[in-house]
């Protein structure tokens, strides 16, 4: 078992982890605001583009489904600031990377690591913090998602656009040292999991999906992952060429959005606490229906409506995380809960990645640029959103 920490030093714990969370995020995020930045600098056209994307989504896949097997043999702390490092240097790369093809391997390096230390802070959460008070933690964990948004595409923008593409990466590889001195002093040590640690490196795979729970939960984390990537990545794209906002009018939606949930994630994750995790879930998912459909049919509406419009997709889509998580960390017992998290974040990369590529082959470019064929991916949204809600009954409360 690990020791209780004092509530002041719980609070640290999960700011600096939500901190963690931020800088991952925004190192995912950061590449969509400098498309057309990096397109003319690096010469490249939309499919070279879309690689440098999908490689940081699949690298990250991939490490995670090694991590799967290698999660619960080592105190987290260890992990968590291992890790670290690794993003910090392949950030810090993207920036000093000459060429296209440096570009690519930074970024892949980064999501090899960046897709690890999502599933080792909601461990750490996991292990540390009682299931009582687990909803709320998470949504504070996950208020890292808000601020990249309200923070990171916007600033990254500003900042590429005044010191050059490179100077984003650079400030945001400083930013991960500065968390990572702070994370040294606050993170604890936490072995509790390591008692009943495998020795056998298939063996971790073979237990870990030999209980039934755990692939519900896979299932579930993937689904609802799949079905809001198949909307995201084209937000941005579809407001511009279907409905002629100016590309300079996309720093308000994500500054509007992200903002917003910076309000509702924690009263989120208070709900989640004092209710049935399928049921908040479900609520959510019910709810999310309907900007998911509103953005894919792309309305002939104003800035303002534009800008209310995102607000809901953002709470409601991001939203559905909160309680996916808090049902997934709860779905295993501590000795396999890192490897449950690993798996998680494999699956959830894995899906967020293809459903890009899957909506981008349902759709062509018109005359004009426009996107043709995104309101079909709405209905494959809503479809896997109702899947997501089925699956959620599925996963069972184990610790």
């Amino acid at each position: 078992m690990n020791p209780p920490l004092s509530e002041a030093r719980e609070r640290a714990l999960l700011i600096i982890l939500m901190l963690v969370q931020l800088t991952v995020i925004v190192d995912f995020m950061i590449m969509m605001p400098l498309s057309s930045i990096l397109m003319g600098e690096l010469r490249i056209d939309t499919t070279a583009f879309g690689l440098l994307v999908s490689a940081y989504s699949f690298a990250a896949g991939a490490s995670s489904l090694l991590a799967a097997s290698l999660a619960d043999r080592f105190d987290r702390r260890t992990a968590l600031l291992a890790t670290y490092v690794g993003l910090t240097v392949a950030t810090l790369g993207c920036a000093l990377a000459q060429g296209y093809h440096m570009m690519l391997v930074a970024r892949a390096v980064a999501g090899l690591f960046g897709g690890v230390l999502g599933s080792i802070t909601l461990s750490i959460v996991g292990d540390v913090i009682p299931p009582a008070r687990r909803g709320r933690a998470m949504g504070l964990v996950m208020l890292g998602f808000s601020l990249a948004t309200v923070a990171g595409v916007p600033l990254g923008l500003i900042v590429a656009n005044h010191l050059g593409w490179r100077a984003p990466f650079v400030v945001l590889a400083v930013l991960c040292a500065l968390v990572w001195v702070v994370a040294a002093r606050v993170v604890p040590h936490v072995r509790g999991h390591l008692s009943a640690a495998p020795t056998g490196f298939f063996a971790s795979y073979a237990e870990l999906l030999r209980e039934r729970n755990h692939l519900w939960s896979l299932a579930m984390s993937a689904t609802v992952m799949f079905s809001g990537f198949l909307i995201i990545p084209y937000i941005a794209p579809s407001m511009v060429a279907n409905i002629g906002l100016a590309p300079v009018d996309l720093i308000w939606i994500y500054l509007a959005g992200g903002a917003a949930t910076l309000v509702t994630r924690p009263w989120i994750g208070q709900q989640t606490d004092r209710h049935r995790h399928a049921h908040v879930l479900s609520l959510l998912a019910l709810a999310s229906l309907l900007p998911i459909n509103i953005v894919a049919n792309t309305l002939q509406l104003g800035l303002p409506w534009q800008i209310a419009i995102s607000v809901l997709f953002f709470v409601l889509v991001s939203g559905r995380f909160i309680p996916a998580s808090a049902l997934a960390t709860g779905a295993t017992r501590p000795a396999l809960r890192g490897r449950l998290m690993a798996a998680t974040s494999a699956a959830q990369n894995l899906a967020s990645g293809s459903a890009a590529l899957v909506a981008g082959a349902m759709m062509s470019s018109g005359p004009q640029g426009e996107l043709i064929g995104f309101p079909v991916v709405g209905l494959l949204s809503t479809a896997g959103t109702m899947l997501a809600i089925w699956l959620a009954y599925r996963v069972r409360a184990v610790s």
